[in-house]
């Protein structure tokens, strides 16, 4: 988040800030699921929900647009929870009778998507690895090792940007523009 403010301070000040333990204590309770520690410390920094006068019901999933890139953001907790129950699964996985070839798998919580709900990133709370989805398509799983290996992916894509070496992206008064 230090190098969103650095280099797109526009964009860093919309930000709503921090979760609080309640939220996530009542989200997990809702979820049925407890959230794994890297997870938390990010919301406990980041909650990304929208205000909600800005949370537009015609979209499976609302965030800050632009960020991590054109086409997904990071998903608060309320988004989080709402995704989440989207994709739970009776059994556990989809298809339960697949349980190597699985689409989803309750012990995958999303925490970035588009606004359809169609592609995205989870941790799965088993080992903190990180992988991703596409509605319609076998999902992938570790893509990252961990939560910190994917933000450290991140921050190198900021850091191309402020320099003016991103192919795709560039900063315009404070804001990330995507050609």
């Amino acid at each position: 988040m230090s190098l969103l403010r650095q280099h797109a301070p526009a964009d860093h000040a919309d930000l709503p800030g921090p979760a609080t333990e309640q939220m996530l204590a009542a989200a997990e309770k809702r979820m049925g699921i407890s959230l794994p520690q890297d997870l938390r410390a990010w919301l406990l920094q980041n909650n990304l929900d929208l205000p909600e006068e800005d949370v537009d019901d015609d979209v499976a999933c609302c965030g800050f647009a632009g960020f991590p890139d054109e086409g997904s953001f990071f998903l608060g907790v309320r988004e989080m929870e709402k995704l989440y129950a989207s994709r739970l699964m009776p059994g556990g996985v989809a298809p339960p009778d697949q349980p190597d070839t699985t689409f989803w798998r309750n012990e995958w919580i999303p925490f970035l998507s588009d606004q359809d709900g169609w592609t995205g990133k989870f941790i799965d709370v088993r080992d903190g690895r990180i992988g991703r989805w596409f509605v319609g398509e076998i999902t992938i799983t570790g893509d990252y090792e961990s939560l910190t290996h994917y933000f450290d992916s991140v921050a190198e894509m900021l850091t191309k940007i402020g320099d003016g070496r991103h192919p795709v992206c560039e900063v315009a008064e404070g804001r990330l523009v995507w050609s």
